[in-house]
This record gives C-alpha cells, sequence and structure tokens, in this order.
C-alpha cells in the first residue's frame, strides 16, 4: 500500500451460510415508567455491547470502566515522543476478519459502512527457516479454501501429504460446535497437531501462529479450541483469512464515537471508576460499591477480564453457588504479552506488508508496520521521513523485560535487514497479562454468560459460548448474549446475532468427518 492511499473497507455480503440467531419475541424497547437500572461493569467490547444493547432499548445503563478510556484490551492512551510530536500508544495490533458478524454489527451503530476500517492486501506468514505463506490469492470458499492454501503453500509437498495421517486429520471436516469440545478438550493441540502429521514448517506456520493469537503455548491449549479456529477462518466460513483494520488508533477510529452514542441514548459512562463488591439485594439486584460510591441497580453484567473477574467474585461473598464460585477462582490468565511499538527514523522497505505473522524467531509473533494503514502513524511517517513498527511477543514464559524488549528489536533487525541501521526516535513497551487461557480439559467449568441469579449476566472472551467465535467475535457475542439474557424475561426484545456454521458446510465434507468417529 502506498503511502497517502486508503483503500475502501469491503462491505461485502455475509456468507450465504452464515447463521442466524433470532432473540426471543419482545416489545421494541422499555417503556419509560418500567425502565430497569442496568450496571455493567467493564467498559471493553463485551461491555460495550451489553451497554449499547441495553441503552437501545430503554434501560437506565450505567457502564463503569476502571481505566480512564474505553476498549478494554483495545483502548489506548496519549504519550508525547521525544520529538514533541502526540501520539497514541495501544496495546497492540487486531485484525478484524469478515467473520466477526457481531463486532462488526457493533461498530455498524456509529461507522453504518465500516469506512473507520481499511482492509490489509494480505496476511503473509514467515517462518525463520526461509518459507513465506500468503493468503493473498488463497480462494476464500470452503473446501477451495484450505485446497487453494495447500496447493499455493510453499510448506506443503507432495511427500508431505502423502505422510499424512488422513484420517487424524478428517476431524477437521466437520467442526460442530459445542460438540467438538466434548470430543478434544481434553487434548492439548499440540498432540492433535503430532498426531495428524502436518509438515513441521506447516506446523509452525499455519497453527503455531494461530494458536498463539490466543496468547498460549500449543502445548497448552486446548485442542478444541484450536478446531473451532479452523473452522471459523478455513472450513467453516467463506469470509477468507483476509482482515481489516481500524485506519486512526482504536479510541479515536472505535471507542470514543461508541462512548458518544451511548451517552446520546441516555446512558451514564463512568471511565476511571472500578467496582470493588456486588452485593445482592433482598428484592432483587444488586448495590454496587464503586469509586463513586454505592448504588443499587436492578441488573448487572459482568464483563471483566478473568482475574479482574475472580477479584470481584472473591470480595462479593453474597454473589452465586459455591460450585459458580468455585468456576470463577478456575478461570486461568496466560501468560504475559509485550507489545513494543517503535517510531524509526527511517522508512522501512516499500514492499514490507502492514502485517507479517512469524515463526521461529525467538519469541517474535508478528510485525505490523502501521503506517502502511493507521492514519496518525502515516502522518508522523510522512513529516518524518521515519516509519512506526509494532512487534509482539506471546505467552513470555521468562526473561527480564529489558531483555525481552532488546530481543525482539535483534529479531526485527533479522526479518527486516534495513532497520538495522535506523535510528530509535522513541519507543513504548506495553506488557501485559490479562487475556484468558483454554487449557486442555477446562471447557466443562468456563462460567456461561447466565449466572445463579436472574439479574446478573457474564460477558467477555472468557466466558462459555456453544458458537464459533473466537477472540474479539467472543467477547461481542457473548456481550449481545448477556443483555439478550436480561431483556427476554421482561419482555423486551434483544439483538439478532449470527455466526459461521455450527457444522461442516457440506454434505461431503461432513461425511468424510463422520468417518473420524467410528
Amino acid at each position: 500500500m502506498n503511502a497517502g492511499t486508503r483503500p475502501t473497507a469491503a462491505r461485502r455480503g455475509r456468507d450465504r451460510k452464515a447463521e442466524v440467531l433470532m432473540p426471543a419475541p419482545g416489545r421494541e424497547r422499555f417503556a419509560p415508567g418500567d425502565a430497569p437500572s442496568v450496571a455493567v461493569a467493564g467498559g471493553g467490547i463485551a461491555g460495550l455491547a451489553a451497554a449499547t444493547l441495553l441503552a437501545e432499548r430503554g434501560a437506565r445503563v450505567t457502564l463503569y470502566e476502571r481505566e480512564e478510556s474505553l476498549g478494554g484490551r483495545l483502548a489506548g492512551t496519549r504519550t508525547r515522543l521525544t520529538d514533541g510530536s502526540d501520539v497514541t500508544m495501544t496495546r497492540g495490533f487486531h485484525a478484524f476478519f469478515r467473520q466477526y458478524y457481531n463486532l462488526r454489527g457493533l461498530l455498524r451503530r456509529t461507522d453504518p459502512g465500516l469506512d473507520r476500517l481499511t482492509p490489509l492486501p494480505d496476511y503473509p506468514l514467515r517462518h525463520s527457516g526461509g518459507l513465506t505463506d500468503s493468503f493473498a490469492k488463497v480462494p476464500r470458499t470452503p473446501p477451495f479454501s484450505a485446497l487453494g492454501f495447500v496447493v499455493l503453500s510453499p510448506t506443503f509437498g507432495w511427500r508431505d501429504l502423502a505422510a499424512m495421517n488422513a484420517r487424524a486429520a478428517l476431524p477437521l471436516l466437520d467442526v460442530r460446535v459445542p460438540e467438538v469440545y466434548e470430543r478434544f478438550d481434553d487434548v492439548s493441540a499440540t498432540r492433535f497437531l503430532d498426531g495428524v502429521r502436518f509438515p513441521e514448517a506447516a506446523h509452525h506456520l499455519a497453527f503455531e501462529v494461530f494458536s498463539r493469537s490466543f496468547f498460549a503455548d500449543p502445548a497448552e491449549l486446548s485442542a478444541a479450541e484450536l478446531l473451532v479456529m479452523f473452522h471459523i477462518y478455513f472450513l467453516g466460513s467463506a469470509e477468507g483469512l483476509l482482515f481489516d483494520v481500524p485506519d486512526e488508533p482504536f479510541p479515536q477510529a472505535l471507542w470514543e464515537p461508541l462512548g458518544d452514542y451511548l451517552e446520546r441514548l441516555g446512558a451514564v459512562v463512568r471511565t476511571g471508576t472500578a467496582v470493588h463488591t456486588v452485593r445482592p439485594r433482598a428484592g432483587g439486584g444488586a448495590e454496587m460499591e464503586t469509586d463513586a460510591g454505592a448504588t443499587a441497580h436492578d441488573a448487572v453484567v459482568l464483563a471483566l477480564d478473568p482475574g479482574a473477574l475472580r477479584r470481584l467474585v472473591a470480595a462479593s461473598p453474597g454473589l452465586g453457588t459455591a460450585d459458580w464460585r468455585d468456576d470463577i477462582d478456575a478461570l486461568r490468565t496466560a501468560p504475559p504479552f509485550l507489545v513494543s511499538r517503535l517510531w524509526l527514523d527511517r522508512p522501512v522497505r516499500p514492499e514490507r506488508p502492514g502485517f507479517l505473522g512469524t515463526s521461529g524467531y525467538d519469541g517474535l509473533d508478528n510485525i505490523s508496520v502501521l503506517d502502511r494503514y493507521e492514519g496518525e502513524a502515516r502522518r508522523w511517517a510522512d513529516r518524518t521521513g521515519g516509519s512506526v513498527v509494532e512487534l509482539h511477543a506471546y505467552a513470555v514464559t521468562g526473561g527480564r523485560h529489558e531483555k525481552v524488549e532488546r530481543g525482539l528489536l535483534e529479531r526485527l533487525h533479522e526479518v527486516y535487514p534495513e532497520t538495522r541501521e535506523a535510528r530509535v526516535v522513541d519507543a513504548r513497551h506495553e506488557w501485559h497479562a490479562d487475556c484468558p487461557l483454554f487449557p486442555v480439559g477446562s471447557y466443562d467449568r468456563r462460567p456461561r454468560v447466565r449466572t445463579p441469579h436472574p439479574w446478573l449476566t457474564l460477558a467477555g472472551d472468557a466466558i462459555r459460548c456453544d458458537l464459533p467465535v473466537a477472540l474479539m467475535e467472543r467477547a461481542a457475542t457473548t456481550g449481545f448474549l448477556a443483555a439478550n439474557a436480561l431483556l427476554a424475561p421482561r419482555g423486551v426484545r434483544g439483538q439478532v446475532l449470527w455466526t459461521v456454521p455450527r457444522a461442516g458446510r457440506s454434505p461431503a465434507l461432513r461425511a468424510l468427518g463422520a468417518l473420524a468417529a467410528r
């Protein structure tokens, strides 16, 4: 993509086999006199989805967010560089895949044409051994998507295909949600891939890159999660593997407009306000103890990351049953991850993609060149003649922070040699450890959207959702489901949801997949 150009965001219709989930029937919205007061704790994607739907239906919504800005793990803060430039630092690159129907539906509230999203032309994956996979020319429609990837990929050869255990690979052809968890949640992603005998390079590129997008080592990750991902992106959806990204930093492109929209609907948005305890009331609902004091609400949505949810439930002894509280306490958090953003005094080579997934580079998981797609970064690069580069390291399990940060810079020099001569004008390093981990055997204990209290629901990407959704889309979907669960008993219609098919797309693939169960 040349500097200054801005391709139009994709506006294709949904995959014709995408499934629609209708909410319970009901009236359009609450009457002014019977609107309940609803507290939403957490201003990330899940909390914003829940708060938006509830406010649209006329509920009196108060959104509490501990940080000073909305967005959760996609939030951003302003910072000043040593050259005097004011810029936005976020927690790293996120791909808005076209299968993310419910997330994109949330964003359409303030951007009906999704004009603030811009498509990247490719999703290249590079291994340190020299092989590079690309999805730019891979067909979108299954099964041609998977076949096209195999034919076009340098990581697959005919000998590799002949050596694979075809029977062990059959479950990939008909992933059924939630049944896949019954069969494969007790198996690790690594063990499943070893059983299939995928070529080592393909194992590293196509599957390890995806599994690490869950911020986890594939040896710990549930194989069921890996199969669901394969279904979402390869054989279950005709949306393909390409994706869009915001054309400005997350706050300006996404969350500030959505926060303004909520306030226009009458919602109260309280950033910088943490929730400390939730005390059930005898007549239903709860009293919320926050930084702003105690407030009573008729219903509550907890849309928090796993650690914050564990802490809040532990501090709220009146919530739930003993078994439910144990399941909340069993939620695990993935190992820390690092986002390093570098403002360099010279450009990277023009053919460098906006995003590159990497494998085999000693902890470096991907490289983004922000000035290829983000307006703020492009303006800085145009003004200074430099470039803005971001490095990710997922599931960091050891080493001092400074050593890991230096190591990522060394790997950047290895992947993009022209950066060796670049001076780092400034750098920001973000370390976090608040993403959910989906370890082997954990599915049955994951808390669901509904809780022991009819007035309390949960939302977030750590919450169980018996649909083929993942990552940001799981957060948005559970947010809408949490609101639906509060609206339906009150006779108000909820949100129509969409998902990729919940089983294999074609009778032929389903028939082949069924052979694995015999």
